[in-house]
């Protein structure tokens, strides 16, 4: 695929500099695409346009504004299948996985379209006779959202839909990695008549990407990602003390008791870490098991792990496929030969594969100790580290003796041991008896180093509001 330009004003604008960002399958590393990368000057008039825009945008009823958003919601379904070939060639998920995000990302549009009269504010007492206090839900203003990789479909609506309905404008940078899909979708928004400039969708560099973030008319930044990319976004917010939105890393534990289904466990688990070759925030990223079931749990875990072949999804969607480009391949395999060098035993996988396509097997590691980088960093592959506990206090030690607080899991069928890890878990989202899925009409919010603010749900949407206190005499 490749593209006339960037999506600016509702065209699609070529670059004058033409410099393109290739684009590839990660698994057998063709090239599938080529992009143009917006130059600061076509970025910074994307800004422009999505302020000018958002003027008349905000003073549409939530209303109106759904009904547009409904038309994008037909849209990207119409759409689905040039959305998903486009997302299977530039990140190696199935025609049917890339497909089916494509959906979900309609469903998440119409579920934002559906607060339309439901954006509330607050009516108050004063302490003054004959006033009233009205608390004013108001958008902020164009919103920068910056897309990662892994679900690059679904997280690009996710962010713009809460930001629409609320009365914003958007300019997107999609993941280099991932940014075919967002073109696609860029088609769909312009099908569907969202008024111009209301939705820019860029390619950038880093440089050009921190020159929109700290643009005096940007209010608001929202990025899924890493750690590290969270800190460089909260460094653009402080030029203009614009609002942050951060769904940054996760280390999520699951907690296996005794009694609990042990198969059911090991299966949901070792999917949980497979799915998307693990690249998802919310997998299980380390594994706390009781004692006693210890070592019937790891046979489980590495029956379940050895039976899932790897390989392109194009050829056997039952794969698992691979991880988006090397460096992260070389990345996890160095942290699994420290993690063994330092006393962790290898029950299956860790080693390359030979061949194209950035494949890693996927593979446990028992022994663990808590302290170790395993553990300790995020790894976001196939590679699953145990450790055992004695009793469910020193597994809650472990599990919140850690930097990250995005979700976590607790297998058992007692429901005093649940409600005590429910109720004192380190962490954002807690799952019981199941693995993590992120419900839209939830809230997906991180604790500690795993983020601010959040997405999803009510509280998703207004984190894409400010208010205003109208003091009322009369």
């Amino acid at each position: 695929m490749s593209t006339d330009g960037n999506f600016i004003n509702n065209e699609f604008v070529s670059s004058p500099q033409n410099v393109m960002i290739p684009v590839y399958n990660p698994a057998n590393e063709t090239l599938v695409g080529q992009v143009q990368a917006a130059n600061t000057e076509q970025a910074l008039k994307a800004v422009d346009a999505a302020a000018a825009s958002q003027k008349a945008w905000r003073r549409l009823t939530s209303v109106e504004r759904a009904g547009h958003m409904y038309k994008l919601a037909d849209a990207l379904m119409a759409h689905r299948h040039d959305i998903g070939q486009a997302l299977a060639e530039e990140s190696g998920k199935s025609l049917e996985d890339a497909t089916n995000e494509a959906v979900y990302a309609a469903d998440i549009t119409r579920y934002h379209a559906e607060w339309a009269r439901r954006i509330e504010g607050d009516i108050m007492p004063s302490d003054t006779p004959n006033e009233s206090l009205l608390l004013q839900r108001e958008p902020i203003g164009v919103v920068a959202c910056l897309i990662p990789f892994n679900y690059p479909v679904f997280t690009l609506l996710r962010k713009i839909a809460p930001a629409l309905i609320t009365g914003n404008s958007v300019v997107v940078r999609p993941s280099n990695n991932t940014p075919c899909s967002a073109f696609k979708i860029a088609e769909a928004v312009k099908e569907a008549g969202i008024p111009a400039g209301v939705v820019n969708i860029l390619t950038m560099d880093h440089p050009t990407a921190e020159a929109v973030c700290t643009h005096p008319k940007v209010g608001m930044i929202t990025l899924t990602g890493s750690v590290g990319a969270g800190r460089k976004v909260l460094e653009y917010s402080q030029v203009n003390i614009a609002k942050s939105s951060l769904e940054l890393g996760g280390k999520s534990p699951a907690i296996v008791e005794p009694d609990a289904d042990l198969e059911q466990a090991a299966k949901q688990i070792v999917d949980s870490k497979t799915s998307n070759c693990g690249q998802l925030c919310t997998a299980i990223e380390r594994v706390y098991v009781h004692e006693s079931i210890a070592e019937k749990f790891t046979d489980l875990l590495k029956s379940h792990l050895e039976a899932l072949p790897f390989g392109n999804r194009a050829d056997n969607s039952d794969f698992m496929g691979p991880l988006i480009n090397e460096n992260s391949r070389l990345n996890i395999h160095q942290m699994v030969e420290r993690a063994i060098d330092d006393g962790a035993s290898l029950q299956t996988g860790g080693y390359i594969p030979e061949g194209p396509g950035h494949f890693y097997p996927p593979t446990l590691l028992t022994q663990c100790r808590q302290n170790m980088e395993i553990v300790q960093e995020e790894i976001f592959g196939p590679v699953l580290p145990v450790l055992t506990y004695d009793t469910i206090d020193s597994a809650l030690a472990m599990a919140n003796d850690h930097q990250f607080g995005l979700a976590s899991v607790i297998f058992t069928e007692d429901y005093r041991t649940a409600m005590k890890v429910a109720n004192n878990i380190e962490a954002g989202e807690v799952y019981i008896n199941r693995t993590p899925s992120d419900p839209f009409q939830g809230y997906h919010a991180g604790w500690k180093r795993s983020g601010l603010g959040g997405d999803d749900g009510k509280h998703g949407m207004l984190d894409y509001t400010q208010t205003r206190l109208v003091v009322l005499n009369y």
